[in-house]
């Protein structure tokens, strides 16, 4: 009679776990955005089982018994954006150029955590953080369910030359900046450039992010002369490769680009300045090419307000960034693979959105725009199996807007539902 029962109970165990493993959501789609296809589909029903789509359907399929539904039939759905250039840590202001001293780390580590749950309402479910040495830690946090935001790529500190665009002691008296090396993220010559990658590497990064050229925002007066050599480049590069990770580059000027390309580099990050042989090497090549058009919007227009940006910063910043547009406009009708990336953290996160209207503006389509944000997105970090896509067998990312994106891209701002992994985080 015990062995009875006790097979009773672990079938009834076993029936229990069964069923609630097969827990579905159901997502009433009034408009659903078939990204692959290019095309805007009417009403549809989304299965969600566990944090995969199991099925999607023309029409509202009918509930059954224990399913959830949720009611998007109002809205238009539509895949998890994702967003290839962020700084989570970084909040720039004429402020931030005094907190770097005073700032420490737990407190750069609790401005992350803020910015990557904004991101997240915002609609970007996946992003590629380039640059932050507490969004290592963050990401392990958001994967435990212990913190808030989208899923991240992360970078950790960047790779620089002395002097470079991301040597953290720009700016500073000479007391106060040292000698950094590899394990800070500065690097000269091939070897440093090798310990530099195993470091980042040892601290868990997923992508080696590196300053070709000089920047806008550092206090250095360069802004687009290239930052490494080719053996040094190439060092990084094949350094990466042997380890598992991906590569990308800040750039403006295009001899640095070009060193970068011809190393075998990912992405170009910005790419200001790239002239037709760079696009024509990044064509060839398969280099993707991350505009961030937001960043070069929004430094141009600080850098009139008198005392915004530190008189170095605002030169550089009126003299490259009115230059990305067009650069922009020339690479796409050129042909250059382009993934969506804003490099929030230079303008207010959250705002990310705001990158389709001028991807829109430089000559994009709306449904090409979502496209880079979604599909070209999951290509380059090569997770289009897993992400970028509403189909069976993808992970649950989806969110939903107002109005239809795809005939107006203002939509994208107004974010009314959001799932990441299967789990909602804003919405019915």
């Amino acid at each position: 009679m015990r062995f009875l029962l006790f097979g009773l109970s672990l079938a009834l165990f076993f029936t229990v776990t069964s069923s609630s493993a097969r827990d579905r959501t159901l997502i009433h789609c009034g408009k659903l955005v078939d990204v692959e296809a290019g095309e805007v589909r009417g009403e549809a029903t989304i299965v969600v089982v566990s944090n995969r789509i199991e099925a999607v359907s023309s029409g509202h399929d009918r509930p059954r018994s224990g399913d959830r539904v949720v009611d998007l039939r109002n809205a238009t759905v539509l895949p998890g954006l994702m967003d290839m250039h962020v700084h989570l840590q970084s909040f720039f202001g004429p402020e931030r150029y005094v907190e770097r001293f005073q700032l420490n780390p737990e407190d750069l580590a609790l401005h992350a955590a803020h910015h990557a749950r904004l991101t997240l309402r915002a609609g970007f479910t996946t992003v590629r953080d380039l640059g932050g040495e507490q969004v290592v830690a963050l990401r392990n946090a958001i994967a435990k369910g212990i913190a808030e935001g989208p899923r991240i790529i992360a970078a950790g500190r960047s790779v620089a030359i002395t002097g470079g665009h991301a040597d953290q002691s720009n700016g500073m008296r000479r007391d106060l900046q040292g000698d950094p090396g590899p394990a800070e993220g500065v690097i000269n010559g091939p070897d440093d450039a090798r310990k530099a990658v195993r470091q980042r590497y040892k601290e868990g990064a997923d992508v080696i992010k590196i300053t070709a050229t000089g920047g806008v925002l550092s206090v250095a007066k360069d802004g687009f002369r290239p930052q490494f050599t080719q053996a040094e480049v190439d060092a990084i590069v094949e350094a990466a490769r042997d380890l598992g990770l991906s590569t990308a580059a800040h750039a403006h000027g295009p001899e640095g680009m070009k060193r970068a390309v011809l190393a075998g580099i990912g992405s170009i990050e910005h790419g200001t300045m790239m002239t037709e042989e760079v696009m024509d090497l990044m064509r060839e090549r398969g280099t993707w090419y991350v505009p961030t058009l937001s960043a070069g919007r929004y430094t141009e227009e600080k850098a009139k307000v008198p005392g915004y940006y530190p008189a170095v910063v605002a030169q550089k910043a009126l003299a490259v960034s009115p230059m990305m547009m067009g650069t922009f406009s020339q690479a796409l009708k050129r042909g250059v693979k382009i993934a969506f990336g804003t490099d929030a953290g230079v303008f207010p996160h959250g705002e990310n959105a705001k990158e389709f209207l001028y991807l829109v503006e430089g000559g994009m389509t709306p449904m090409a725009a979502i496209q880079s944000a979604t599909v070209e997105a999951a290509k380059l970090l090569g997770q289009e199996r897993e992400l970028g896509a509403i189909k069976p067998g993808m992970l649950a990312d989806i969110i939903a807007v107002e109005g239809d994106p795809v005939a107006d891209v203002v939509a994208l701002q107004k974010v009314v539902f959001v799932m990441k992994n299967g789990a909602v985080f804003a919405g019915p």
